[in-house]
């Protein structure tokens, strides 16, 4: 009897741990499928192969007195921004000094986008393309100082092979924490690829030039993907393979923060060049700070809405239109104006020769200002 009663008790068991296993099975399978799935959408493999024919190294060589040859790294405009002061330039420099960075090709009929400060000065550019033999010439179509942009053009027509574009994508739908992939040629290392998520957006950042001129950029993608010198100007990708930004530079003060400009700013430019060949860009002509709480209680202000006014450049639309530097604006065209990216925002939408109205605060004083836009020239 105890035997029978034990033999089923062991059968009992048996029957027990079966059916668990049948039951949990289903749920085990769905989660292996959920992350092969994952590991699908985020397959950074097939999509560095999938562009990477659309990224190019660009070269720029600048001519100079002396005759020492500078190694090649030090000839990255950011360098001293990359790396502080703890590394000495060579006093003597080449007869040719040579910088580089990166591009991504953005139509089949040779235009290629980077960064203004990569190809900054340069007597010659050149673009060495995957497949293509020897580096290719090519011509500035248009650059922009303050927004750091650069639109080359090359010649299609003795290349043997038809180029790749990169699919531009919408930067305005990106978010922190989705991934993001840097491809490029850091410290001369061709196609490169490195990988990590977006940190923040709408960053605002100034960099010291050689030429003591500051850029200002406004409205920055932070991103803990590996940035280095010779990454500038290279794609920053989404997990579809769509470029979302364009790697400009990253903080010497931590490891792990980049920056990259969002890929909307670049877009109508490309699609005018290509429609017209020449660009035109609207333009007031001043330099403007979001207001901070030491600027707040110098001005009286009751808040920090609105942007100061630091200077206005002679003969621009501000000028005529009698804009002043001190001057805090507060409204655009009866629109509240919080912040320098509002500002950028309203004159981006204008059209050269639009009509346009401030309401500022001079001196304690409420005053309303009529302006027109003006063209911005290729020198600003």
């Amino acid at each position: 009897m105890k035997k029978k009663r034990a033999l089923f008790q062991k059968t009992l068991l048996a029957l027990i741990v079966i059916s668990l296993i049948i039951t949990a099975a289903p749920a085990v399978f769905a989660q292996e499928q959920q992350s092969q799935s994952i590991y699908q959408t985020n397959h950074f493999a097939d999509i560095a192969e999938k562009v990477d024919n659309g990224v190019v190294k660009v070269t720029s060589t600048v001519k100079t007195s002396g005759s020492q040859q500078i190694p090649e790294m030090f000839n990255d405009p950011y360098f001293r921004f990359f790396f502080g002061d703890q590394f000495q330039m060579p006093e003597e420099q080449p007869r040719e000094r040579q910088g580089f960075g990166s591009g991504f090709i953005v139509s089949k009929d040779g235009y290629i986008v980077t960064n203004q400060h990569v190809i900054d000065g340069a007597d010659k550019i050149e673009v060495s393309i995957n497949g293509v033999e020897d580096p290719v010439p090519a011509k500035v179509a248009w650059s922009d100082f303050s927004l750091d942009l650069a639109v080359l053009k090359i010649d299609t027509e003795s290349l043997k092979q038809e180029l790749t574009p990169l699919k531009m994508g919408d930067s305005s739908k990106i978010r922190p924490g989705d991934w993001a992939i840097a491809i490029g040629n850091p410290l001369g290392f061709e196609h490169t690829v490195t990988v990590g998520v977006i940190s923040a957006l709408g960053r605002p950042i100034q960099i010291p030039t050689d030429d003591r001129q500051v850029r200002t950029y406004q409205n920055l993608i932070q991103l803990d993907a590996a940035i280095n010198p010779g990454n500038s100007g290279g794609p920053l990708l989404n997990n579809q393979g769509e470029v979302i930004g364009i790697n400009t530079a990253v903080s010497r003060a931590g490891q792990g923060i980049g920056f990259a400009i969002p890929i909307n700013e670049i877009k109508s430019i490309v699609k005018e060049l290509q429609r017209t060949g020449e660009v035109s860009r609207p333009w007031l002509g001043i330099v403007f700070s979001d207001i901070t709480k030491e600027m707040q209680e110098y001005f009286s202000l009751d808040n920090q809405n609105g942007v100061v006014v630091i200077e206005v450049y002679k003969d621009s639309p501000a000028e005529k239109a009698g804009l002043k530097a001190y001057d805090i604006i507060k409204e655009i065209d009866q629109k509240v104006v919080k912040s320098t990216s509002d500002v950028s925002e309203l004159i981006k939408n204008k059209e050269v020769g639009d009509k346009i109205m401030f309401k500022v605060i001079r001196n304690g004083q409420s005053k309303i200002i009529f302006g027109r836009i003006g063209e911005k020239p290729n020198d600003v």
